[in-house]
């Protein structure tokens, strides 16, 4: 049977239970992306081509330990460890990254972003010094930042493409295929996961502008932002579902934010990384390309989100590029206003955080006022109101 032959006896079933016959506007699910969400999706219109990545296998990361040497592949590294072979490393520290000189057997990734959010600028100097290392991705492009300040996904995609384009005038077209795109995944399931699959179909179609045909290096970390203090248990199921939608979409990189937030601990770093272990090893969900291709509905919040972070991109080329309207503090404006709005949801209770504003409903210790500045974009966690 069909989904046509299906269709009119389900639309039929859901009127006779919700006594209406107006069905899809008690249906439809409000959100602040302005994403339009079906109830239910029988068909697509263009089905996606599978969207690639550039690494086979989704490297999972965690934070270098001795204790973790012999049995994980890569780390992020902080400081130099002798004798380190054979491990794929990605490299937070920029003094780090001047003094190493991988060997050709290394695989050594640089997670250090040259803008200077606050000044508006490019470190040339450093990004220069980055470029000539024998690094396989040399500078990275840091959009975990925006979207742990409350940034909306088409505006950390816009973000991140209005970056690419700000070193492409700079270095040139040439630097796409060097570049590392660091970003923070949230708690929407497949929101989340559509984002990672739209990033990888506007970079491309970002780099056709150049003539080239690129993809871009993701490595995919868990948010802060909606991570809390206390119920620490929480927060492990929250990173758990942020990792699978990362690798589900096909992210290159993964790496598990601590659950302990503010008070890290050996035996915490090791938990968070084996969250990444039992769903690559139990799950098998690292080895895909595109696992989530095929699904009308993610296929269709693919599409929408794409078109919503171009479009930004388009907007914020036109009014002057990111560097400029960082300046201006457009950008910060932008990022505030809709991370206001969030924190309205979360304080309301339209956003749920099971622990922090549901079962109990905590009192309001902060306002928006306190936790927030239109002039400066910063990390504020929603259950922060609350703590």
């Amino acid at each position: 049977m069909s989904n046509i032959d299906i269709l009119p006896d389900w639309e039929n079933l859901v009127k006779k239970q919700l006594k209406t016959e107006d069905i899809y506007t008690i249906l439809k699910k409000e959100n602040l992306e302005g994403i339009d969400v079906k109830p239910f999706y029988s068909s697509v219109q263009k089905p996606l081509v599978n969207l690639p990545k550039v690494e086979e296998s989704t490297h999972l990361v965690a934070k270098y330990h001795e204790s973790l040497e012999e049995d994980v592949f890569a780390f992020i590294l902080d400081q130099n460890v002798e004798n380190l072979e054979e491990k794929t490393i990605f490299i937070n520290n920029k003094d780090l990254a001047e003094h190493i000189s991988p060997k050709d057997e290394d695989q050594y990734f640089s997670l250090i972003d040259v803008f200077d959010e606050k000044e508006g600028t490019i470190n040339d100097q450093l990004a220069k010094e980055l470029l000539a290392k024998s690094f396989k991705r040399n500078i990275c492009i840091d959009i975990s930042l925006h979207q742990n300040s409350g940034a909306a996904i088409y505006q950390q995609l816009g973000i991140a493409l209005a970056k690419a384009k700000e070193l492409v005038e700079v270095f040139g077209p040439e630097i796409l295929n060097k570049l590392i795109f660091k970003i923070a995944i949230g708690g929407n399931y497949f929101f989340e996961m559509a984002k990672i699959r739209a990033f990888k179909l506007i970079f491309n179609q970002f780099s056709k502008e150049y003539g080239l045909d690129d993809i871009p290096y993701i490595f995919a970390e868990t948010s802060l932002r909606n991570k809390a203090t206390s119920d620490r248990e929480n927060n492990l199921i929250r990173s758990t579902l942020e990792l699978a939608s990362a690798m589900i979409a096909g992210a290159d990189a993964v790496y598990s934010t601590n659950y302990l937030v503010n008070n890290s601990t050996d035996n915490s770093e090791e938990i968070s990384f084996k969250q990444q272990i039992v769903l690559a090893y139990e799950s098998i969900i690292n080895v895909f390309e595109d696992a989530s291709n095929g699904s009308y509905y993610v296929e269709d919040i693919t599409k929408q989100i794409a078109e919503k972070s171009w479009g930004l991109f388009i907007e914020l080329e036109e009014a002057g590029g990111y560097l400029e309207l960082l300046k201006q503090g457009m950008i910060q404006k932008k990022i505030y206003d809709h991370a206001i709005e969030e924190q309205k949801w979360v304080e309301e209770g339209k956003i749920k955080l099971i622990g922090v504003n549901l079962y109990p409903k905590l009192e309001v210790k902060k306002s928006v006022e306190d936790l927030y500045n239109e002039k400066e974009i910063k990390p504020v966690r929603w259950a922060e109101m609350f703590e």
